[in-house]
């Protein structure tokens, strides 16, 4: 909801906070979801996908075919697919994906 927040709201967050933490918890739910759905592979095995499975959506706003245009028009479409491939939403995928593998590390380590 954070994410959407500050997409939906962003005079309400810094400028910083607005800019890049939809993204960078987009990458975070990528993350989760992944390892929610193959909880028996490593935290290692779990980030690489979600790094490459988010690194694709990204790479995939360089193609603009009317089907996948007509998708993104969508409220939802738009927020999965995202609408321009900028350089900056590969860092705060990168940096999503590493807050849950050290928060899954924590937390693994504290259960233990």
């Amino acid at each position: 909801m954070l994410g959407l927040a500050s997409r939906s709201y962003p005079e309400l967050f810094p400028l910083f906070i607005a800019t890049y933490a939809g993204d960078t918890l987009w990458a975070l739910m990528v993350f989760l979801l992944i390892g929610f759905i193959f909880p028996q592979k490593s935290i290692v095995k779990v980030a690489i996908f979600a790094l490459l499975f988010s690194f694709f959506i990204e790479l995939s706003q360089f193609y603009h075919a009317p089907w996948i245009d007509n998708i993104r028009e969508y409220r939802l479409g738009g927020l999965i697919l995202g609408y321009r491939f900028l350089w900056s939403d590969l860092v705060c995928y990168s940096v999503g994906v590493a807050i849950g593998s050290v928060g899954e590390i924590i937390w693994l380590k504290l259960n233990d």
